[in-house]
């Protein structure tokens, strides 16, 4: 493997440590014994439940191969995952916020197991089935959890600042150091002990059955709108108001999609922009790379929200900066002379490997900043249902990417991810905007005594 893959590693493993070991007074905040607790039950379920997540990635297309299933079949397994997600997302949603967080987030780990366990099955009608389990976990998984901290945290009485700190930990270690971990055990299961490719997914349904004891144990349920004369379609109808009447909600909605579209468009596109001429890429350890980018990420993150710095200004920065980094596929094409087939890593392919490894340390800032925003504007009472609507056009978005991956040349596929981050760095900006009027129409409101907020 080449001296290039390893430098980079090291110097972000470097970058890394030294932001970790280095914090001072400033950007650690000072908690209670209780809170630590709680922080750390909850990072380690959250871990868990990710370790699930990512063993089962490195090896899913591959085990449709072991098949003998063509990239045709492949990709409609994959839509059936994201299209489910679509569909039902919103469903089971709602149904965590009327029967309870925590039974939703145990849905989610025994419906992430049964997904795992058809994977024994080399039929494709059982195969599907177990996309569309996974695609509804993952609704869950992305939804019922976060919505469980924010409220037993709010139920609690601890600090709102403090929620900063467990969502940046938990993105630390439950979408960087597990994700690493995760990839280099699925790859000692499968190759080096030879147990083949369906051993993560069985390595996956344990970590899920042990978190799922860990919540059966120790966590409280808590709800959203529980009200026992709200259906379902009220609750739709309620958190599409909520929506609708608040710019607000409906600009970090869209934002979000704009966001997690280009980040899931992304996962299908960095190895043939690495690779056009079929160049020997290491996919395993640039995985690693990009992972260990994320930590990166999440550590400036946990920085800037422990100095309570506005998170609606800093994202305008790293949407913009994304923005750039999705563009250099296009650059390069039109600038740097392509490669010769078979060789390693071409030069374009270099400059490409930096640049998407500053968009993964951008996703590693994104998550812990959008949880954020969400616990700041989302209502409690419907905010598993409104997170899952925000996860409609996103899933959308990555079916219409997926049915039509080979019709577009990739420069296009990643100009057009580029346009959609520019545009979430101006709604970023309108969302500043429109936060800060309402809080001075809010501050005039208490300081004139109205009862109505003044028109800002």
């Amino acid at each position: 493997m080449e001296v290039f893959y390893y430098l980079v590693f090291g110097a972000l493993s470097a970058v890394v440590a030294g932001l970790e070991l280095g914090k001072s007074g400033k950007d650690r905040v000072a908690t209670t014994t209780a809170f630590s607790a709680f922080k750390n039950n909850y990072v380690l379920v959250y871990s868990l439940m990710m370790s699930g997540d990512w063993l089962q990635g490195p090896y899913v297309y591959y085990l449709y191969q072991q098949y003998g299933f063509d990239k045709g079949d492949i990709g409609r397994l994959f839509i059936a995952g994201f299209g489910s997600s679509m569909l039902f997302g919103t469903i089971v949603g709602s149904l965590a916020d009327k029967q309870g967080r925590k039974r939703a987030c145990i849905t989610y780990c025994i419906t992430y197991i049964l997904s795992c366990i058809t994977k024994h099955s080399p039929q494709y009608r059982v195969l599907m089935v177990g996309r569309v389990l996974g695609g509804i976990a993952t609704s869950l998984l992305f939804s019922a959890f976060e919505s469980w901290l924010v409220a037993e945290h709010n139920k609690r009485g601890y600090d709102p600042q403090w929620l900063s700190i467990t969502f940046s930990k938990a993105i630390f270690l439950g979408n960087g150091l597990i994700a690493i971990m995760s990839g280099l055990f699925a790859n000692l299961l499968t190759d080096n002990l030879g147990f083949g490719p369906v051993a993560p997914f069985d390595a996956a349904a344990c970590f899920l059955a042990i978190g799922m004891a860990i919540i059966m144990s120790s966590w409280s349920e808590n709800y959203g709108d529980s009200s026992e004369g709200k259906d379902l379609i009220a609750q739709f109808k309620g958190a599409a108001k909520a929506i609708a009447s608040d710019e607000k909600i409906a600009l970090l909605g869209a934002i979000q999609s704009l966001f997690e579209g280009s980040m899931y468009t992304f996962v299908f596109l960095w190895t043939p922009a690495l690779s056009p001429n079929e160049e020997d890429i290491p996919h395993g350890f640039i995985f690693a790379t990009f992972m260990l980018s994320s930590m990166l990420g999440s550590s400036i993150a946990s920085r800037l929200l422990a100095r309570k710095m506005k998170v609606e200004g800093y994202m305008q920065i790293v949407f913009s900066v994304s923005a750039v980094t999705l563009f250099l596929p296009v650059a390069t094409s039109f600038l740097v002379p392509s490669s010769v087939k078979g060789n390693g890593i071409s030069f374009a392919g270099s400059l490409q490997l930096l640049g998407f490894c500053t968009f993964e340390s951008c996703v590693g800032i994104f998550w812990p900043s959008i949880m954020k925003m969400r616990s700041q504007y989302i209502p409690e009472e419907a905010r598993s249902t409104i997170m899952n609507f925000f996860r409609i056009p996103l899933n959308l978005f990555v079916c219409v990417v997926l049915y039509n991956v080979s019709a577009f040349p990739i420069t296009v596929m990643f100009g057009m991810c580029s346009i959609f981050l520019f545009m979430a760095a101006i709604l970023q900006r309108r969302l500043m905007v429109v936060a800060d009027l309402h809080k001075l129409s809010t501050k005039a409101q208490e300081m004139t005594g109205e009862d109505e907020p003044l028109n800002p």
